[in-house]
């Protein structure tokens, strides 16, 4: 049996490998070093006093010092404080915005991809009658955006205000994701449509039957786009969204940042002992939580879609 022949890497190949290497750490240090100071500063006790070290890494229990009968005693004391999650969590409000960003984020997931996932199908369509006109009449709005006044008295003519359905309609169709879509929809080889066509099917028994089954990848990863979207989206809610009770977690974080600055007295009346920067930081970790718990399951389907959908355009 042959051996399989092997490709020497020159010295410009292995400087390549060399640079991207480094080029990769040094965005997962800008990566990892920013959410490892907000989780260290969630956890910190209001107070607490400590190296520099201590703030940015802080060790699970610490040696504290005290004074007894004139004598200085050293204990070691637990020191992580999970106050300021016990606050989020007591809050009626924080859990109430959580609430309502899954309910924008999965209404609009399922919105989103029911209306992109034909489209990019009628787009992939070579003789559909319009076929250029309707690629136009999606494009057109990518490349021309028709702006923030137009779309406000769009949705508020249509009486969507201070309803969920006003953050996500909107945006329920992502020419970029659509387009994606529709390269890796046509990818899918004709035979297979015309086979079913010949039998009699129709087109909406191909997409369902055909289609969908061999376009897991796409849709994955097209959903996971727009959850993302739809999660950290906060434009659209501070527009249409007036009422306490319909605002999502952007809007609760926003008016807590503004609170802060404004010099609020948050840590006695809204947050209980927890500190405001603790908050803060414990709240753009807990906002994170959805998104780095879905992602794991979806990894997998992330990169094999967004390749294929890029095949053609």
């Amino acid at each position: 049996m042959a051996k399989p022949k092997t490709v020497k890497l020159t010295g410009g190949d292995r400087l390549f490998y060399i640079g991207v290497n480094a080029f990769l750490i040094i965005v997962g240090l800008l990566i990892a070093i920013p959410m490892i100071a907000t989780i260290t500063q969630s956890i910190t006790p209001n107070g607490f006093r400590g190296s520099t070290f201590d703030k940015f890494i802080l060790r699970p229990f610490a040696e504290v010092s005290t004074h007894v009968d004139g004598k200085v005693v050293t204990e070691t004391q637990f020191v992580w404080d999970a106050s300021a999650y016990k606050s989020l969590l007591g809050n009626n409000g924080f859990l109430l915005a959580f609430w309502n960003s899954i309910k924008i984020m999965a209404f609009g997931v399922i919105t989103a991809l029911s209306l992109t996932i034909p489209m990019s199908y009628c787009m992939s369509v070579h003789d559909l009658p319009g076929r250029k006109i309707l690629n136009y009449f999606v494009l057109i709005p990518y490349l021309f955006n028709i702006g923030v006044i137009p779309t406000y008295l769009v949705v508020t003519n249509l009486h969507l205000t201070n309803h969920l359905a006003s953050v996500f309609i909107p945006g329920a169709i992502g020419t970029y994701n659509c387009l994606i879509m529709r390269g890796f929809f046509e990818g899918i080889p004709e035979s297979l449509k015309e086979s079913a066509r010949i039998d009699g099917a129709a087109e909406w028994y191909v997409l369902v039957s055909i289609i969908l089954p061999l376009s897991k990848p796409i849709i994955m990863t097209i959903g996971l786009y727009y959850a993302v979207g739809f999660w950290n989206d906060f434009m659209h809610p501070l527009l249409y969204l007036n009422v306490s009770s319909l605002q999502p977690l952007p809007i609760l974080l926003r008016n807590i940042l503004l609170g802060a600055n404004m010099n609020e007295n948050l840590d006695s009346n809204a947050f209980g002992d927890a500190s405001v920067a603790a908050i803060k930081a414990a709240s753009v970790f807990m906002s994170a939580i959805p998104m780095i718990i879905a992602y794991p399951f979806i990894q997998k389907y992330f990169t094999k879609g967004t390749m294929l959908g890029s095949v053609k355009g």
